[in-house]
């Protein structure tokens, strides 16, 4: 009897000198737990005087979250915040009913040729709670578990009987492992979906083995133990399974396609805020279909 029930091979965009691999939304599974965008960009090294530029754009009805595990980038957004995200530090930043937001890489990164390497991740807020006022929040005083070879940091939610205080509004587990050579660490079978994804070196679970940058969504119900022979680093995600079904288009994600549609015409038309800071540039609406869209 498998472990895994499905896993979700990445689409590849190459940005020049960086690629980002997205596996969710897919067309098998739009997502897990109240994931449902999960990118994985890098590790790369940019050229001296270049960076990241993601110029001002919109969201609604979602919280992103950004975490690195090198590198650094500059987060600014229409509330006025500003912090400069570094590994071990998660960026939440929680859209509600409209924010703009802009990720740059830092002027001091650029001098010395940026290293970019981490996780963009989207949650889609629950029924009731789609609407909230936007917040930001970048927190650093986060649980880590270890145990001979094995470490564990618990982003989001509670894990091996610890909890980040990272703010969540479902149900959501979300943690970094990394495993020394011969390291093993339990994964729990709490939360209604869960998945995992190996983002450096080599690891199985429960004897199956885990291939680079792919979703593995493990059955759920079942204790399970990821174990590296020679050192791996793997990302663990899920929460709860969302009971009312979620649109994304483009920057958007919605249980209503209507929201969406007025999300569009409200950036076509330039009411939403700006970033202070960062008002000059701003992605446009796209013309055609977008790389990120609801699958029916």
């Amino acid at each position: 009897m498998s472990q895994i029930d499905l896993t979700l091979t990445p689409t590849t965009h190459d940005l020049g000198q960086f690629e980002v691999r997205r596996v969710l939304p897919s067309k098998k599974r739009t997502m897990v737990g109240p994931f449902i965008f999960v990118d994985q960009f890098g590790p790369a090294q940019l050229d001296l005087g270049s960076g990241m530029d993601v110029r001002p754009h919109p969201h609604i009805n979602l919280a992103t979250v950004t975490w690195l595990f090198e590198g650094a980038i500059d987060h600014r957004d229409s509330l006025g915040s500003f912090s400069t995200i570094r590994p071990g530090q998660v960026n939440l930043m929680t859209a509600g009913k409209g924010i703009v937001h802009s990720e740059r890489s830092p002027e001091a990164e650029r001098k010395a040729g940026p290293k970019l390497y981490g996780m963009q991740t989207w949650l889609a807020l629950p029924d009731g709670k789609e609407e909230i006022d936007p917040a930001f929040e970048a927190v650093s005083d986060l649980p880590v578990i270890e145990d001979g070879r094995a470490k564990a940091i618990v982003i989001m939610g509670e894990l091996w009987g610890e909890r980040a205080p990272t703010t969540t509004y479902a149900d959501t587990i979300y943690a970094e492992i990394v495993l020394g050579a011969g390291g093993a660490i339990p994964i729990e079978e709490e939360a209604d979906e869960r998945a995992v994804m190996l983002v450096g070196g080599e690891a199985v679970i429960d004897g199956h083995p885990l291939k680079p940058y792919e979703l593995a969504i493990l059955q759920p119900g079942r204790d399970m133990t990821l174990e590296s022979k020679t050192g791996a680093r793997v990302m663990l995600l899920g929460g709860e399974a969302f009971q009312t079904p979620r649109h994304a288009w483009w920057n958007f994600v919605s249980s209503s396609r209507e929201r969406i549609n007025q999300a569009k015409d409200d950036w076509r038309k330039g009411r939403f805020p700006q970033v202070p800071g960062d008002s000059e540039e701003y992605i446009p609406l796209p013309d055609g279909q977008p790389k990120t869209v609801t699958y029916p």
